[in-house]
């Protein structure tokens, strides 16, 4: 009884303690749902097969401790491959690949790129899935990390980006 009992505990802090070393990734359907339940923003990593910085990232930001720690508990994030070709459906519409050449696009992530098709592209929504910002390129944790505090705790809404990076640059010095 003390072996299971003991077993069943170590899988329980394995398991937890993975989850801390990783972004909990779902998918912007799941995002949607999630959003309608608990309202929070959404994080969206907008990535392709090929792209050689989208892998970068999820090598070195998106395995950040601190940045993970954010992103798991301050936003809802969504992996949104730009060449899916599955059709999704996404606020009562539904989106699908196009192709077009050797490759083609989906266009989901093509709508929220505004159909600047470029690898990576992070899109930052709002609680209620309205767009605030892209950023297109790789960001180091320590780049991306103010961004995504600024935008995911509201404070774009009262206070200026300026202000905010002179407070957040003196709390490391």
């Amino acid at each position: 009884m003390k072996g299971l009992f003991l077993s069943v505990l170590l899988l329980f802090l394995s398991v937890s303690l993975q989850a801390q070393d990783s972004i909990n990734w779902i998918s912007i359907t799941e995002a949607e749902a999630a959003v309608a339940e608990t309202p929070k923003p959404v994080f969206i990593d907008i990535y392709t097969n090929w792209c050689g910085w989208c892998k970068r990232m999820d090598k070195s930001t998106f395995q950040d401790p601190a940045f993970v720690k954010y992103i798991n508990e301050n936003y809802y994030a969504v992996k949104l491959n730009g060449e899916e070709r599955d059709s999704i459906t996404y606020r009562g519409y539904t989106f699908k690949y196009v192709a077009r050449g050797r490759r083609g696009y989906h266009e989901l992530p093509a709508a929220f790129m505004q159909r600047k098709l470029s690898y990576p592209t992070y899109i930052i929504l709002n609680d209620i899935l309205t767009p605030l910002q892209a950023f297109k390129g790789y960001r180091t944790a320590e780049e991306f990390l103010p961004i995504v505090t600024f935008l995911g705790e509201g404070l774009y809404k009262n206070t200026k980006w300026e202000d905010f990076m002179a407070k957040w640059q003196a709390k490391d010095q």
